[in-house]
């Protein structure tokens, strides 16, 4: 399954089969490499929230996984963010930008390859987001991110949507020596990126979009 450049689909994030969060993404590029995605500012979102309104890092693990949960829409408020997908990966690279648009650094989410999907009105890709990233610096330097979230979740094993610690870690090491040699993606492909004037962003969320996880 292949999505045509400029389509509008649904990059979602589902743990043990809830959806966890959704962010609209225009396509830039689908080919052999893999999936290039475009989440422009104020992009329609969706993320899970306690019924009080609270996200999952407001608040210790234990209590998360005893709450009940909706999906509350929004706007990403954020610089806009550049994702690509490599095929069968299990990470994916955004390109992270400053308030003024301009290249700011490189993050690699370790994440389960994406599942795809494609209802019509609907479509996007799923993954199981797992927590532990690297953010990589302009200098190609590079930090482990979220290790103290990613060790206080792996305690409750029979919660956790990572079954295996070791595999996630050496995903990372193995992004990291492909950013340390400064090859590609992290050669400054992209690094200049900008969307077509003609994509607009839409007003919410397609219907469809929290259709059941497709993985």
């Amino acid at each position: 399954m292949r999505f045509e450049p400029g389509r509008l689909i649904m990059h979602r994030n589902v743990r043990h089969g809830r959806i966890g969060w959704v962010r609209s993404a225009r396509v830039v590029r689908d080919d052999d490499r893999g999936l290039l995605l475009w989440v422009a500012r104020g992009a329609p979102v969706a993320n899970e929230v306690t019924e009080a309104g609270l996200g999952m890092r407001a608040m210790p693990f234990t209590e998360w996984i005893t709450s009940s949960y909706r999906l509350a829409q929004g706007r990403w408020h954020g610089p806009p963010v550049l994702k690509f997908l490599p095929t069968g990966a299990a990470h994916s690279v955004w390109w992270f930008r400053d308030d003024r648009g301009r290249f700011k650094n490189w993050y690699v989410n370790l994440e389960e390859p994406g599942v795809r999907w494609d209802d019509g009105a609907a479509a996007g890709v799923d993954v199981v987001d797992q927590d532990l990233d690297v953010l990589v610096h302009p200098d190609l330097s590079w930090e482990w991110k979220d290790e103290e979230e990613f060790a206080e979740r792996l305690a409750f094993p029979d919660h956790y949507w990572v079954p295996d610690e070791k595999a996630v870690r050496a995903e990372g090491e193995r992004v990291i020596r492909i950013a340390e040699a400064g090859r590609f993606p992290f050669d400054g492909t992209w690094c200049d990126f900008t969307p077509p004037a003609d994509w607009g962003v839409p007003d919410e969320l397609p219907p469809g979009w929290d259709r059941p996880p497709a993985r």
